[in-house]
């Protein structure tokens, strides 16, 4: 029996950078109730608040919700409030190195949209975020720039070139995250083994990029067992079939 399910969040929890559905909240508050629940993903801790803390119903016991952002690089708890517990931060001179690559990455590929909305490299302290379309671009403007992966898988293959010892992984709908080498959701999967205490083989993974480059599939890779949606509402059927097995 699995004592921890740990979930994506874009595409598998809710739309990318949106808060979670009401069903949603309802679902992990009834899975709550049987399990721990982790939320890893490459989002920073704003966006976790705003995606997932707050959008839970009052009834879900938020002391066994164990939110990771910027891929398990950072671990919030909730005791009465949401805290940090760790956080890994890259040096400036990291910083500048990335930065500097998106650029002439971005140049020699040419993937370069014709309409952004908002910034499109985010610094997130323990990772670099670049999207493509922007940080406040709509639904399906993300949803039709690289539904099959293609472009990014271009600017991924370039990026890793120009950044020999960093971890380069595609996440959400337009999105490429930098973490140090090494830094993936099986490495913040493995920070959450060690911090709760709960086996490997007593959690579970569900996303939807669960497929090589995706930055869901270091957790398959891990070999945790693994549920691949493709979308929220494969999650929820997910959700109510484990409630089920759990009760």
């Amino acid at each position: 029996m699995k004592e921890l399910v740990a979930f994506d969040l874009d595409g598998t929890l809710a739309e990318s950078k949106q808060p979670l559905q009401e069903p949603m909240g309802e679902a992990l508050a009834n899975l709550l109730d049987v399990a721990h629940v982790a939320v890893i993903s490459g989002g920073d801790w704003p966006q976790f608040e705003k995606q997932v803390a707050s959008r839970l119903p009052e009834r879900a016991d938020r002391t066994k919700l164990w939110l990771m952002p910027t891929t398990g690089t950072k671990l919030y708890r909730f005791d009465g409030e949401w805290r940090a517990v760790y956080a890994e931060l890259f040096e400036d001179d990291e910083k500048q190195k990335i930065l500097k690559a998106f650029d002439e990455s971005l140049e020699a590929t040419g993937f370069v949209p014709e309409k952004t909305w908002g910034e499109r490299i985010e610094d997130r302290g323990s990772q670099i975020t670049f999207s493509a379309l922007g940080q406040e671009a709509p639904i399906d403007a993300k949803h039709s720039w690289d539904p099959d992966f293609a472009k990014r898988k271009v600017i991924q293959a370039d990026l890793r070139k120009r950044l020999p010892g960093l971890s380069i992984n595609m996440g959400g709908a337009t999105s490429i995250d930098i973490t140090r080498e090494g830094v993936d959701k099986a490495y913040g999967l493995k920070k959450l083994n060690e911090a709760s205490g709960i086996a490997l083989d007593k959690m579970m993974f569900i996303g939807d990029a669960i497929f090589p480059g995706g930055n869901d599939y270091p957790a398959e890779q891990l070999g945790l067992d693994v549920v691949k949606v493709k979308n929220v509402d494969g999650t929820l059927a997910a959700i109510a079939g484990i409630v089920a097995c759990l009760k």
